[in-house]
């Protein structure tokens, strides 16, 4: 009832979301949604299988770390989505936003259409933070088309969960696909679909994400941009931090999905890689200030309760 009642008051304060860098700075009682961020702890007895060791994201990563970067841009609430494949730490997300709660919703690790879905489904669904699950790369582009996987999303459907798809614009198509089939399932893809570089998308990513566009159950996020660009192999210094630069991405995606479908993420800590907390969210927060209060509103709040309903609305 203490959890509840918070997040009721957070939402009914929250008049306004940040539509500009600057009020990000100066007016951090605004807040967002930021709706997706991964937590770990390397320190575990077991450790942990991802990230690995010697890099620099091979540290404790808890919501008091996300939270000391981001609450000065207004975001105080958070999507944690799982990137460990180990089922028992789906269970260990939930445990840490039993006790932190910025973490508002909690996108886990199962996949759909292997036997013990619908149990592991039913063991974690009652608690009202798990929003859903994710699911990636070849276990998606592998599986989709099983009568296995149908059944187990069209579960989630019918639990009012969300299904996160994160991989390259090779899933675009099939994703699109059991968009349309499955059409009580909301749908957010990750990453603006795995764009790559904004100085040379595909024509497949393009043409995917207008497929994806058109089927009204997807949503999109916004994240992940500076990480995916070619410079930041080199180190974050070498990321591009100029708004303009991304904007064939963030244009294509506006195009396909409008203000009603996008939605925040910062990746973080994996934003890292490639800048800041502060340099990614400025990317963003320009390109949606320019799209005015409404559209901003939506992309930094609105549209997650949508997709994933996290919050009371």
């Amino acid at each position: 009832m203490k959890r509840s009642m918070s997040r009721r008051t957070f939402l009914s304060q929250a008049a306004a979301v940040v539509a500009s860098p600057a009020l990000a700075q100066t007016a951090p009682t605004l807040r967002v949604v930021d709706a997706h961020t991964h937590f770990y702890d390397p320190t575990r007895p077991e450790g942990v299988p991802w990230p690995g060791k010697g890099t620099p994201l091979y540290r404790r990563v808890l919501p008091k770390d996300w939270l000391a970067v981001a609450a000065p841009h207004g975001a105080h609430e958070t999507i944690a989505v799982e990137a460990s494949a180990w089922l028992e730490d789906n269970q260990w997300i939930l445990d840490v936003a039993a006790v932190n709660k910025s973490i508002v919703g909690f996108v886990g690790h199962l996949l759909p259409h292997e036997t013990d879905f619908a149990k592991h489904l039913k063991r974690f669904a009652p608690n009202p933070i798990f929003r859903g699950i994710r699911v990636s790369g070849n276990d998606f582009l592998e599986n989709v088309d099983k009568a296995e996987f149908h059944s187990g999303v069209k579960l989630m459907a019918d639990l009012g969960l969300t299904l996160d798809i994160n991989g390259a614009p090779s899933l675009h198509q099939h994703s699109a696909k059991l968009a349309a089939a499955v059409p009580e399932l909301r749908i957010v893809i990750n990453h603006v679909g795995i764009a790559g570089d904004a100085a040379h998308l595909s024509d497949k990513w393009r043409s995917g994400m207008k497929a994806l566009g058109a089927q009204k159950n997807v949503f999109c996020k916004v994240s992940a941009l500076m990480e995916q660009t070619d410079a930041s192999n080199k180190g974050p210094a070498f990321a591009p931090r100029d708004t303009a630069y991304y904007k064939p991405i963030l244009d294509q995606c506006w195009n396909c999905f409008g203000e009603d479908r996008l939605i925040y993420g910062s990746n973080w800590p994996v934003c890292e890689k490639a800048g800041s907390y502060a340099d990614q969210f400025k990317i963003v927060s320009e390109y949606f200030s320019a799209k005015g209060r409404t559209a901003s509103e939506k992309y930094f709040l609105k549209n997650s309760l949508t997709a994933y309903r996290q919050l009371p609305q």
